[in-house]
């Protein structure tokens, strides 16, 4: 069973760490088993308040971004009339590019969601992902600081996601897919993807927390029904606290890292996953 306050606590990792690249779904395994909390994370319950906790951050990410949502549905709409994309229609493209860059994880998640389940309960593994997590954010940042991405002015910013190519949106998709192992970050492998794609460290935030929206309300929305249903009535208290907590942290995740993004790197968030990886793999093979 899951208390308030564990509900709270995990609600608030779940807002920030599914934005900071570090991780949601790792801290959601590793969190309860390194405070010895008797939760069951493999039963149905768990999985289903989690559904709440991602739905609540997803919700946030679309009404932060609700702007450019509206901007980049009414620039789909357009080419579905036009029956093309326009060179100069940015939002448009971006829209498009989101779509095929959400194909990838939505098709494995669909096929390998039961066998990935089993990872769920799993602290030892989610703990050695976020050592590979971390090497990823490193790996994304040498290969942006040799490619010598060029900063853009705001009026800029979009048209330089728009020049994304067709199959570097699939490539950003499939790097976001490896988030379905806890201990892979969805925002920090799509970041990656984007950095490697050419784009600077802004732009790959603003696609990675634009593209994580569909993703996770897809995914959310589900499972949502099962928190209505009579066999999680008991649940329903738990799940309110959490995803309120999950709400607030992800709205103040992303006000921050939308600034800090604009001059500062993944480096930070690569150390964090390093030496928090070793150390809690260590702890979880010791112990």
């Amino acid at each position: 069973m899951i208390s308030v306050l564990h509900a709270i606590i995990l609600g608030i990792a779940q807002g920030i760490t599914e934005l900071f690249p570090i991780s949601s779904l790792g801290h959601s395994v590793i969190i309860p088993q390194l405070f010895n909390w008797h939760i069951q994370q493999n039963g149905s319950y768990y999985v289903t308040f989690l559904v709440g906790t991602h739905f609540a951050t997803a919700l946030v990410l679309f009404l932060f971004f609700w702007k450019d949502w509206k901007k980049i549905i009414i620039g789909i709409v357009r080419s579905l009339k036009k029956r093309q994309i326009e060179a100069t229609d940015s939002y448009a493209k971006i829209g498009w590019l989101l779509v095929v860059a959400t194909v990838p994880a939505g098709i494995l998640g669909l096929l390998f969601q039961d066998s990935l389940s089993k990872l769920f309960t799993s602290a030892k593994t989610a703990s050695c992902l976020l050592i590979l997590n971390g090497l990823i954010l490193f790996g994304a940042e040498r290969i942006r600081k040799n490619r010598q991405t060029i900063p853009r002015n705001v009026s800029e910013r979009d048209r330089g996601i728009a020049k994304l190519r067709w199959n570097q949106a699939i490539g950003i998709g499939i790097f976001q897919s490896a988030s379905l192992f806890p201990g892979i970050s969805r925002s920090g492998t799509s970041m990656a993807g984007s950095l490697t794609s050419g784009l600077n460290n802004e732009e790959a935030a603003r696609f990675s927390f634009l593209l994580a929206t569909p993703i996770i309300l897809a995914a959310s929305l589900l499972k949502l029904p099962d928190v209505f249903s009579n066999s999680y009535i008991h649940m329903r208290v738990a799940i309110l606290f959490g995803a309120i907590s999950a709400a607030i942290a992800a709205y103040l995740s992303v006000s921050f890292l939308i600034r800090y993004f604009r001059t500062k790197t993944l480096t930070p968030f690569a150390i964090y996953c390093f030496v928090i990886g070793i150390s809690l793999t260590l702890y979880f093979f010791c112990r």
